[in-house]
């Protein structure tokens, strides 16, 4: 791939967004993928990139810590940039003024992006005493995360708090460490010697700054035999000096310099509650030396209190001073933490965690093409459409509920005059091919013409309840939001309700989203059912069940798909459907069956009589002035279970319960 990385921090400025971004080109350079990194210039740049290409723009350095540098650039040169280098995808790590810049870049190139969330400037903002700020910067985070192909978060704090402000689309993604370089073996009799002698050392590093809470380490002063020691620099650091007057500052340390140090600690103390993730007490894991961190944030994944080290209560600084106690106090603690702690992070090298990221990216090249397929935004965007469930299909007993969709009007395929098969009969029949032993395959439709979810909850539920399924599927909503007024929150509400009951039942539910033609007329309910999907989104997550996102599958609005009455779907379409659900129910080969379906398959859709106007639109404008509808009168065409045997036939009806 082609990978165009955009920092708002870089070189010579070392910190945890450098630092990362220089391991991810060091991977992408070793896996043959060509980078372009386009950052701040602050200054030369000695380090090794790895041959990434470097766009270096013009920078002002940030007043109060003029190590952190905004770059101004125009979208328009960044699009210029990108245009040149053409990305297969854009990485924007920890973006925030040049992020949102790149953003709007490679949208005007329909570029994938992949957001890095590193950077909690919510609680900077507060720390640098700006809360009123703190709102506006929570906005412009929501709004750049909402706006990304996809956000990557390093921890559960941090997806919990992107959560909450609205984003979707979020993978969890951590950071790796290099225990190569940090090892217990970097531990220096003559370092300790020089620094704290006949000394217990806690110590600490990271960037000495408000945000950090360094001053919180003042609580640990007067424990026995104990010297604090602090690795770092910063525009706190000559605050910090008078405030800990017992402490040995070492300044800023690099390299072998830092993995020396780090493994020369007999405890590792991290007390900043505006952690993403905290790379440093992962290197101090990965050094053996047991830490103690506030359990807030980022700390909460990496720290396993009471085997690795200790969280303390946020803000509770007598519990930190208590904590750290504890481990100075009693070497025999601290020795068996350590070795736990070095396990802890066997596994979590850089080339593994960037190869997960390479595997994000190739999920943001599927996912940017829905997002460029969907005429309007809904709040919790359409995922890549996947087969779930395992292993084969074990369901025996189906109901399908819905409207005239899963009752299957327009689908005369293979039927007598006045009947209609559908996808859900359809998807009945592969799902009794597919299912194992001996036992044959209950299927019920309970779905009738013009039904709304109301009727969903007091018709069809009940009926679903008392013929004890092991698997719904519902399909119902799209009446009601063509209808002259909707309330969405109300309507996703009442039939979450529904899909609770069954889930407290014990049986499966698949979801399928309402979907229209791609038509002209349609654009007046796109709004509707996108907000009403995005909900369907939020109950698939709630309740565990299996969700038909037809967002995510742009071809079911093709015009060819549907029925000449402009609101149904065609035998056709009918047979997309079907196998669209069995490749979300996890039926083998789905996708492969459907074509070799569609290949041999003759349509012998009947010939429509008359105009659309005078066959369609007039019969339906006269049930609506007098107050009826389609489905008056009409039943469910297997209101009790039909027995469907391994080879697709409908050999019984059954009146089984």
């Amino acid at each position: 791939m082609r990978v165009a990385l955009l920092a708002e921090s870089f070189l010579p400025h070392m910190n945890g967004v450098t630092g990362s971004v220089l391991h991810v080109l060091r991977h992408l350079a070793a896996e043959g993928h060509e980078t372009l990194v386009i950052a701040p210039r602050a200054g030369e740049i000695t380090t090794d990139l790895h041959g990434a290409r470097t766009e270096l723009l013009r920078s002002t350095p940030l007043p109060s810590y003029p190590e952190v540098r905004i770059v101004f650039a125009r979208a328009a040169r960044l699009t210029a940039i990108l245009r040149q280098f053409r990305p297969d995808v854009v990485h924007l790590a920890s973006p925030f003024v040049l992020g949102w810049q790149g953003l709007a870049a490679a949208d005007a190139l329909r570029v994938p992006t992949v957001a890095v969330y590193q950077t909690d400037v919510v609680a900077y903002a507060e720390k640098y005493g700006m809360p009123q700020a703190a709102a506006l910067v929570g906005r412009h985070v929501a709004r750049l995360h909402r706006r990304a192909t996809l956000t990557l978060a390093p921890s559960t704090a941090s997806l919990q708090q992107l959560e909450a402000l609205g984003v979707d689309r979020l993978r969890r993604w951590g950071r790796g460490v290099d225990t190569a370089r940090f090892g217990p073996e970097r531990r220096s009799e003559a370092w300790r010697t020089r620094v704290a002698p006949a000394s217990t050392i806690v110590g600490y590093v990271g960037r000495l700054a408000p945000e950090k809470q360094v001053e919180d380490l003042a609580a640990l002063a007067g424990i026995d035999g104990t010297r604090l020691v602090i690795v770092g620099d910063g525009p706190a650091r000559p605050a910090l000096e008078r405030a800990l007057p017992g402490a040995a500052f070492t300044g800023h340390l690099a390299g072998s310099a830092l993995a020396e140090a780090l493994a020369s600690f007999d405890v590792f103390v991290h007390p900043g509650e505006s952690e993403t993730f905290g790379q440093t007490i992962q290197e101090a894991l990965a050094s053996g030396v047991p830490v103690v961190a506030t359990g807030v944030g980022g700390p909460v994944d990496l720290v396993r209190s009471s085997v690795d080290g200790w969280l303390y209560r946020p803000g509770d600084l007598r519990d930190l001073r208590a904590r750290v106690a504890d481990l100075t106090g009693d070497a025999g603690k601290r020795r068996a933490f350590a070795a736990a702690a070095r396990d802890s992070v066997r596994d979590r090298s850089w080339d593994a965690v960037c190869r997960q990221l390479v595997a994000h990216y190739e999920d943001a090249r599927v996912l940017r093409p829905l997002d460029d397929a969907q005429r309007r935004r809904a709040g919790i965007r359409p995922s890549s459409p996947s087969g779930v469930p395992a292993g084969r299909p074990q369901w025996s007993r189906y109901v399908a509920l819905g409207d005239s969709l899963t009752e299957g009007l327009c689908d005369t395929s293979r039927m007598p005059a006045g009947q209609y098969r559908g996808w859900a009969d359809r998807l009945a029949q592969l799902l009794a091919h597919e299912a194992t032993g001996a036992a044959p395959f209950h299927y019920a439709n309970l779905a009738v013409r013009s039904r709304r979810v109301r009727d969903l909850t007091t018709e069809q539920l009940p009926q679903a309840l008392s013929l004890r399924p092991d698997l719904v599927s519902i399909l119902m909503g799209a009446n009601d939001l063509v209808g002259r007024r909707v309330d969405i929150a109300r309507l996703a509400a009442e039939l979450e309700a529904s899909v609770r009951t069954l889930r407290d039942a014990g049986i499966d539910v698949l979801l399928v989203t309402p979907f229209l033609p791609h038509r002209r007329a349609a654009v007046m309910f796109e709004r509707r059912f996108a907000a009403f999907a995005s909900e369907l989104r939020r109950i698939a997550a709630g309740t565990g069940a299996l969700l038909l996102d037809l967002d995510a599958i742009p071809a079911i609005g093709d015009l060819d798909l549907w029925a000449s009455d402009r609101v149904h779907l065609r035998s056709r379409g009918h047979r997309f459907l079907a196998y669209r659900a069995a490749e979300t129910l996890g039926v083998r080969d789905a996708e492969a069956l459907g074509g070799l379906d569609a290949a041999l398959h003759a349509d012998d859709d009947p010939i429509a009589q008359g105009t659309w106007l005078s066959r369609d639109v007039l019969p339906w404008a006269w049930r609506r002035l007098r107050g009826r509808t389609a489905g008056d009168g009409v039943a469910p065409k297997h209101s009790g279970y039909v027995v469907i045997r391994g080879g697709g036939e409908v050999r019984s009806r059954s009146r089984t319960t």
